[in-house]
């Protein structure tokens, strides 16, 4: 089968498709026949080495992360799953492999994905979701009637927890620029901010139970959103966090995604129902996989790219 691995750590070129053996499930795993994965900035975080000392890798290591295919084969002591299901899941870091005609997964961290989701559109939820759910329900706690600022409302995460925190009730103020603004109104933003015209700390009208912080910063630039929060509330952060305490008993969070298969199959029924939409930004082939790699490391990838096997 082709995969795309690197036998050492460096840039995008490092990447190379190669034939290698098909893998076979052992205990508690599933072979997927892959439709697509997507690229995530934690896929260029490994293949460059800049996570190797808190998620050491195997060389050579095959990329990709989100997983979206159809079950091919089951581990001997594997209930639940049938050859041809349609599935979906975040697979660990430290093992990847989703940028592979198959690729083995856990069991226990596969979502079914259902017939009203194109399967190749599913690869550009996992990662991303899960980030945004664990953000607002795991670390935020929000509830219905909240207010709930999302700073980076335009990238995938982003576009996800507005639609998640709408979806529980909350009054979302959703920031991004000029060219997600249309985009983010359409998740059902209540309020939103283009932060090419206004500072976010002007425009976004606080205070805030829950801050949601998905967009590079500086740490200067977090602590004025921390700013935002309102006394015991919550600043969950994904990127970066402030450079001083809060104080007023407002709680920071600096979170980490994990698999959840239960959260993702939510997730799917919600996408099934029209209560998600899947945001793909562009489809490429598995062959583009360096040159994708290559557009994110210049700033030139915009929303969730899928790659098709």
């Amino acid at each position: 089968m082709k995969a795309v691995r690197f036998h050492e750590y460096g840039d995008s070129s490092v990447l190379a498709q190669e034939e290698v053996a098909t893998p076979q499930p052992g205990s508690g795993q599933v072979l997927v026949k892959v439709a697509a994965t997507s690229f995530n900035p934690a896929d260029a975080a490994l293949r460059s080495g800049f996570m190797r000392e808190f998620i050491p890798v195997e060389l050579p290591y095959t990329t990709g992360v989100d997983l979206a295919g159809t079950v091919a084969a089951v581990g001997p002591d594997v209930t639940g799953w049938a050859e041809g299901a349609r599935v979906a899941a975040f697979l660990p870091l430290a093992s990847g492999g989703a940028a592979a005609e198959y690729a083995l997964a856990p069991a226990d961290i596969l979502a079914a994905v259902p017939d009203g989701v194109d399967l190749v559109a599913a690869a550009a939820l996992p990662g991303t979701g899960l980030t945004a759910w664990q953000a607002l329900f795991e670390h935020g706690g929000v509830q219905p009637g909240q207010r709930v600022l999302v700073n980076g409302a335009g990238g995938a995460v982003g576009g996800y927890a507005v639609q998640l925190a709408k979806h529980a009730g909350a009054e979302v103020t959703a920031v991004a620029g000029s060219r997600s603004l249309d985009r983010v109104r359409v998740y059902g933003a209540d309020h939103v901010v283009d932060y090419n015209a206004t500072p976010v700390t002007e425009a976004a009208k606080g205070p805030f139970d829950l801050v949601l912080h998905f967009a590079r910063s500086t740490p200067e630039e977090a602590d004025a959103l921390a700013r935002l929060v309102a006394d015991s509330g919550s600043f969950v952060t994904g990127t970066t966090p402030p450079s001083t305490g809060t104080g007023r008993g407002v709680k920071v969070i600096r979170m980490a995604v994990r698999s959840d298969a239960t959260q993702l199959t939510r997730m799917f029924d919600l996408a099934a129902s029209g209560a998600l939409r899947i945001n793909v930004a562009d489809r490429r082939p598995l062959a583009d996989i360096a040159d994708v790699h290559e557009e994110a490391a210049q700033g030139r990838l915009a929303g969730k790219t899928v790659l098709i096997l």
